[in-house]
């Protein structure tokens, strides 16, 4: 569990929703086998929430389909009915965005899970959207390549989700995010009308719509086919462990290694709380002496791996450090990213219920948001461990509170909006990778202007005129769909109406 459980409440009488449901489910035994087709109460359950657990609605329907005339036949069949589609991989999501829709369908694509192509020489893999991040890596192994972004649930989420959201992971500072790494996504439209964005050569001519559908939480289309770029596993990795003695330094640290031209490959920073957690849970050796570790990773050939450990460890000295520990052999390199790894499990083991906050800053305040956490934490009267990917400034608060408690609740939901209040006020954003979903609705308006917010609109307009993808997320626009009922219902949850 990393939240509370607040239920949203349907947008329409019982009388009225059964009436629908039975109206959608008759269309869709049109197209699909019963077995592919939920909507009993005991049957959606389980898809009322993906990891953001805080806020829960089941769907009226949940459509499981196995062929892609199936997908599109159900994205027609719900465009002639004016209902809302929400699709849905593996639910790993921190944000909301895979909240189901009361009136709509939710579309899961678990069984969309193949490995269409692997092409060893043009460095490509063309797979199915549920297909999990971790299992393009395991089959690209024997080949010795890989796929780079790797977010902590990468053996669980699957890479449709990973598009959704622009995914990153402990290795993005170096080789990016996920739309520096897909060449091209085919999918449907809302209306069951095929597209592709991309292509498999370098470029693809006119818009560049990869690169918006990359990260658009489903709102634009649903992507079933996915090209993926690889890249060559390192002959050597290394991993640096610097602890420090005040967050301050280690924040300045992070900035004086890429102000020294070094790129690690990884460059991740975790608070003394987060250190206790994990350190208690997998026993990687971290110091639990220091206010703040640094992971720094560099891999490579065995000779620039050498080289750059050396220039970190002396900028890091330079910078602080109390003590350094350098990874000797592959073991102990996953032994010092198992915590960082693991840090999300760690936290639930010492809290009943806990709130994963994503905001993004500049290198340079990454000490400046710690220390006004600490005050927040006084403030609330509430804990929060962090971890960061502290070379992006992606931060990762993590607030603890106990979901039975109604007032920590809302004490942890105003926590962390003054997070994400404080993130833009010091020249970020209010997310670098979960999305916006339905928890940042409210800061989405912190963030953008009005003027912005309606070009966003206007961008999902030109995809999904009626609004029926993915509708009441991440625009705070309550209008579209006939969908002020549900946002004000989430609204209404967060507190933050």
């Amino acid at each position: 569990m990393n939240s509370a459980s607040a239920a949203t409440p349907a947008t329409a009488p019982p009388s009225e929703r059964a009436a629908r449901q039975a109206e959608v489910v008759q269309a869709l035994l049109q197209h699909l086998p019963a077995h592919a087709l939920l909507w009993h109460t005991e049957d959606t359950t389980p898809y009322e929430c993906d990891g953001l657990t805080a806020y829960r609605q089941r769907p009226l329907v949940v459509a499981l389909p196995e062929t892609e005339a199936q997908v599109q036949a159900v994205l027609r069949a719900c465009h002639r009915l004016n209902v809302p589609v929400v699709a849905r991989g593996a639910g790993t999501g921190l944000s909301g965005g895979a909240l189901p829709h009361a009136q709509g369908v939710t579309l899961s694509l678990a069984k969309f899970n193949q490995i269409l192509s692997l092409d060893p020489v043009g460095r490509t893999a063309r797979v199915q959207c549920g297909v999990r991040n971790l299992a393009i890596s395991e089959a690209a192994a024997p080949h010795g390549l890989y796929y780079a972004p790797d977010p902590s649930s990468q053996i669980a989420c699957t890479i449709g989700g990973n598009i959704a959201e622009n995914s990153g992971g402990v290795h993005c500072l170096k080789y990016g995010l996920t739309v520096h790494n897909v060449l091209r996504v085919r999918g449907f439209t809302a209306e069951g009308e095929e597209v592709t964005f991309g292509s498999e050569a370098l470029d693809a001519p006119g818009y560049d719509l990869l690169a918006a559908v990359i990260g658009s939480e489903g709102m634009l289309a649903v992507a079933l086919e996915v090209t993926v770029k690889l890249v060559p596993k390192p002959q050597l990795a290394r991993c640096i462990m610097a602890s420090f003695d005040d967050v301050r330094k280690a924040g300045d640290a992070v900035a004086a290694v890429i102000a020294a031209g070094i790129i690690p490959a990884g460059l991740e920073m975790m608070d003394k709380p987060m250190t206790a957690a994990v350190e208690d849970f997998v026993h990687a050796g971290y110091d639990l002496t220091a206010e703040a570790i640094l992971l720094c990773e560099s891999d490579g050939t065995p000779e620039e791996v050498e080289e750059e450990i050396a220039r970190m460890s002396a900028v890091l000295q330079g910078a602080g450090a109390t003590a350094l520990a350098v990874s000797q052999d592959e073991a102990e390199r996953l032994r010092f990213w198992s915590g960082r790894k693991n840090a999300f499990p760690a936290s639930g083991r010492i809290s009943p219920d806990y709130m994963c906050m994503d905001s993004t800053i500049p290198r340079k305040r990454l000490a400046d948001i710690l220390l006004a956490i600490q005050d927040m934490e006084k403030k609330y009267g509430l804990r929060c461990a962090n971890v960061f990917h502290a070379g992006d400034g992606n931060l990762h608060p993590l607030i603890l509170f106990d979901a039975n408690d109604a007032d920590q609740l809302r004490r942890a939901e105003a926590f962390g909006a003054e997070i994400m209040d404080t993130s833009v006020t010091m020249g970020g954003a209010i997310t670098g990778e979960h999305g916006v979903g339905v928890e940042k609705l409210a800061s989405m308006r912190v963030q953008f202007t009005d003027a912005e917010l309606a070009q966003m609109e206007d961008l999902k307009r030109a995809f999904d005129p009626q609004g029926l993808l993915n509708p009441g997320k991440v625009i705070p626009t309550p209008n579209r769909c006939g969908d002020m009922g549900m946002m004000k219902a989430v609204q209404g949850a967060l507190g933050r109406a």
